[in-house]
């Protein structure tokens, strides 16, 4: 029993890994098969649907990595602007790394199959919604108007899939880091 549950958490991680790096459509199950080990037959016995559904059981990974990564963070720092800060200046110092391969946590296969694939566009809708939650509940408990807190969130979330993608296109974390400067003025509060 206990083999069968890891190759179907090893062919969950392996496709959630090449789809932050490669995307959707760069992924074939053959790629996901080599890179994991795991045999032909397992991967139907699991995941009987094809790639659409080991897709949305990688993204529900990703989203579970993700939301771990920023309540961390979240929770070690009391002040949500500094909170924040730290979070997406962490995130930075992974493009330091010279063999990175991070990827966009959901971004890439977000873009390639929002118009194609229905129920992966849902998954990712959700698991956006997820990690915005962390940042607006952050922000109600320092006193954020609800409205506020929502809206910041969706902004802050936005910021740093944008940023994750400016970072991989320059190869440095710093398009990150700028952001994190600039959280300060957007959470600047209006008493």
């Amino acid at each position: 029993m206990t083999e069968k549950r890891n190759s179907r958490e090893l062919l969950i991680e392996t496709a959630s890994k090449l789809f932050r790096i490669r995307g959707y459509y760069g992924v074939g199950l053959k790629d996901i098969l080599n890179e994991s080990g795991v045999p032909k037959g397992s991967l139907y016995h699991y995941f009987p649907n094809g790639k659409e559904e080991l897709a949305i059981e990688a993204i529900n990974h990703t989203r579970a990595l993700v939301i771990k990564d920023i309540q961390a963070k979240l929770d070690e720092v009391a002040d949500p602007i500094e909170a924040i800060q730290a979070h997406i200046l962490q995130l930075s110092e992974i493009f330091s790394e010279s063999d990175n391969l991070l990827g966009v946590p959901i971004g890439t296969i977000a873009a390639e199959t929002y118009s194609t694939c229905e129920p992966i566009r849902i998954v990712c809708q959700s698991a956006f919604e997820n990690w915005q939650s962390l940042y607006s509940k952050k922000l109600l408990e320092a006193g954020y108007s609800e409205k506020q807190s929502k809206e910041l969130s969706i902004v802050i979330n936005a910021l740093i899939e944008g940023g994750i993608i400016y970072s991989q296109t320059s190869n440095s974390g710093e398009p990150l880091r700028v952001i994190a400067s600039k959280i300060p003025l957007l959470l600047k509060k209006n008493d």
